[in-house]
């Protein structure tokens, strides 16, 4: 059987660019959990729902159709670029933060875990709650400096926020993830810590693996 390995992290410390190579290196499957609050999040906006009404995301939750892999089918359609976009960006975190959604989600990552065997899972409350028997644990993080940079790197250079603001979102992510009700992002017990602020992703994924 393989191994499951939970990858948790906040915005920018890296996890969904390590968690993809790890799973490539070791030729196991990997599921981001994070497209998947981004779909609902999509599925809310396009259809007009409240990201803030919980019980009316959590039914689109529970309705939608959801294929993960190189890109992202919802509903039929292919949402790869449009779960990533500036609106879902803004967003996601207050969908995110419904008992509810997360309910529903956490259900189809553990079936998605089982019907695979193992893999590796990245996301904000895997190693705590999703797969809290996870045979590896790794929390992703890097100086808040560093976050920034990514994000602002990672931001479209003609973005209608700006690079600017794109960074200065980090600070609010990060507080309504640690600050929500429901599986709040937070370091398990039994996690081993990564510090990625000076480490390339290759010296990551070495890192990881040294405790496989």
């Amino acid at each position: 059987m393989s191994p499951l390995i939970a990858i948790d992290g906040p915005a920018g410390s890296g996890k969904s660019t390590v968690a993809r190579t790890l799973a490539e290196r070791l030729g196991l499957p990997h599921l981001d959990t994070g497209a998947m609050y981004r779909a609902v999040t999509l599925l809310a906006i396009e259809s007009g729902t409240n990201p803030a009404d919980g019980p009316a995301c959590a039914g689109l939750a529970r309705e939608m159709a959801l294929q993960l892999g190189e890109r992202v089918l919802l509903n039929g359609a292919d949402a790869t670029r449009a779960i990533r976009s500036e609106r879902v960006d803004r967003a996601v975190s207050a969908v995110a933060a419904h008992p509810e959604v997360r309910q529903e989600l956490v259900r189809r990552q553990r079936e998605w875990g089982a019907a695979h065997g193992g893999g590796v899972v990245e996301g904000r409350d895997i190693g705590d709650v999703v797969f809290p028997q996870a045979d590896l644990k790794i929390y992703l993080t890097a100086a808040a400096t560093e976050r920034v940079r990514r994000v602002r790197e990672r931001a479209p250079a003609t973005s209608e926020r700006g690079r600017e603001e794109a960074g200065r979102d980090l600070a609010s992510r990060d507080s309504t993830d640690s600050n929500r009700a429901a599986s709040p992002l937070k370091v398990p017990d039994d996690a081993i810590v990564v510090d990625s602020t000076h480490l390339s992703v290759a010296e990551v994924v070495e890192e990881v693996l040294s405790h496989l």
